[in-house]
């Protein structure tokens, strides 16, 4: 089995250790991997600070071209990145195929948001003596960025980290998952081979294999000028402590919820219910697991979907027809197995699932969970859903939003009035309706490449970083 190199400045590069990736389905080792050294770090910090200072006068139109070309050849090697995710960590073939057709999108909309990355002009004569004056705002680029990806969407994050950041004028220091690093190298690979297409002279996104805790000797470096994390509420609230003057990025953990209210078609609720719970083996941050029905639907609502569950295909995730794959190796496997055991001593009952063998959990629905048990108050991150009936429209909402977490919810409903409450009240960052909180629509917000860069008022010399928190109502 021939060694992975990673990519530092514009070479292949190798080291005296390695990394062994392993299959979760089938245990054994796929890929070996050259493991980053902390020489090799600094050379590269050094190389990416250089050659931002090049990249960043790169016109819009080139830019657009780079991020096109880079999208051209992932479509190009779909076939060859889709097994690759699969072999990594475990996700089944279908939606390591769709994965890779949101990163080709992430980049196409990148390469157009690089044309588009506009600045202000503000009227300053509101006061006497001000008559003729404007303040001029242009978005600057910052210089090298660290993103440091997970495994559980290990192309398509890495598009997230890469396209809105060289749209944007910024060079990238690319940090994978442990779990899935040669997929983050495969993407590094094509923006290399496009640079030298293009004749840039230097390629403005390195590759690294460190481990998470040797990464985080580098964050507050000031070579580094924003941390851009997915992953672990954890990891992501101690990388923000140990900053210096870096900007940072955190997307963190997941609690989804999803209710179904009285006016709700179940018949369309319980596949995307299903599908939004367990595919990927619910390892997704937006996955849904608590499930909140009116009392009267629930009967046949449970019915119904403990009978869809059970015809899941799960398990081998090269079958086609696979849904629920393993989860990404057997110790996750076995603290997810832990957590439904806490529920069951605390009183809670399995639907169907709840079974376990190696890293592969059946697809496991519960009722009768207390607030406190772990697969309703934690993230499981794993394909488990609770179910649960209630009468009060507002004090669901009440209980759906009572958690840590805040990124996605769904709601099923064919009143308008509860849509827009739930819009109101749930603090989430998109509320969905008619949809599953796994639900999303992968485009670049132009506020994305935004933020990769700085505000710079020209009259009065000052930075001015706008914050924006943003809640979304997509209505399907």
């Amino acid at each position: 089995m021939e060694t992975e190199k990673f990519i530092i400045e514009n070479n292949f590069v190798s080291s005296d250790g390695f990394v062994e990736i392993i299959n979760p389905y089938t245990n054994r080792i796929v890929k070996k991997v050259y493991k980053t050294t902390k020489e090799q770090v600094n050379i590269s910090l050094n190389y990416l600070s250089s050659v931002f200072q090049k990249f960043k006068l790169l016109p819009a139109y080139s830019r657009g071209e780079l991020i096109e070309k880079i999208s051209i050849k992932i479509s190009e090697k779909r076939e060859e990145l889709a097994r690759l995710i699969t072999l990594e960590t475990g996700k089944p073939i279908k939606f390591s195929f769709a994965e890779i057709d949101r990163a080709i999108f992430t980049f196409r909309t990148g390469a157009e948001e690089a044309k588009r990355i506009e600045g202000e002009i503000i009227p300053l004569d509101q006061l006497k003596g001000t008559e003729g004056k404007n303040g001029y705002i242009k978005r600057f680029p910052i210089g090298v960025i660290l993103g440091i990806t997970p495994w559980n969407f290990p192309v398509n994050l890495v598009a997230h980290k890469i396209a809105p950041a060289l749209a944007s004028g910024n060079t990238l220091l690319l940090k994978p998952a442990s779990a899935s690093l040669c997929s983050g190298i495969e993407i590094v690979k094509i923006i290399k081979e496009v640079s030298e297409e293009m004749k840039l002279g230097y390629c403005p996104v390195n590759v690294v294999t460190s481990s998470g805790s040797e990464i985080e000797e580098f964050i507050a470096d000031d070579r580094i000028k924003m941390v851009s994390f997915t992953g672990s509420p954890l990891v992501g609230w101690s990388i923000k402590k140990k900053l210096s003057k870096q900007k940072i990025s955190l997307e963190l953990g997941g609690n989804a919820g999803v209710i179904v209210d009285e006016t709700a078609d179940i018949e369309t609720a319980i596949p995307k219910i299903i599908t939004g719970g367990f595919y990927g083996a619910g390892q997704s941050c937006i996955s849904v697991q608590r499930v909140y029905v009116h009392c009267n639907l629930y009967d046949e609502f449970e019915k119904k979907i403990v009978d869809a569950a059970q015809k899941v295909v799960y398990g081998n995730p090269d079958d086609e027809n696979c849904l629920s794959g393993p989860m990404i190796n057997e110790t996750e496997a076995k603290r997810a197995e832990r957590w439904i055991q806490e529920a069951l001593e605390s009183g809670g009952k399995v639907l169907t699932g709840g079974k376990r063998n190696g890293a592969v959990l059946e697809p496991t629905l519960m009722k009768d969970v207390p607030i406190a048990c772990y697969v309703n108050s934690k993230e499981v991150f794993a394909p488990v859903m609770v179910l649960k009936c209630f009468n009060d429209f507002k004090e669901v909402i009440k209980e759906l939003d009572n958690s840590d977490y805040g990124l996605q919810a769904g709601i099923f409903t064919n009143n308008l009035g509860n849509a827009m409450y739930a819009y109101e009240k749930i603090e989430a960052g998109g509320i969905v309706i008619n949809e599953v909180s796994a639900f999303r629509f992968n485009a670049l917000r132009r506020d994305e490449a935004f933020r990769h860069g700085k505000r710079r008022n020209k009259v009065c010399n000052r930075r001015n970083d706008r914050k924006k928190n943003i809640n979304n109502l997509i209505i399907t």
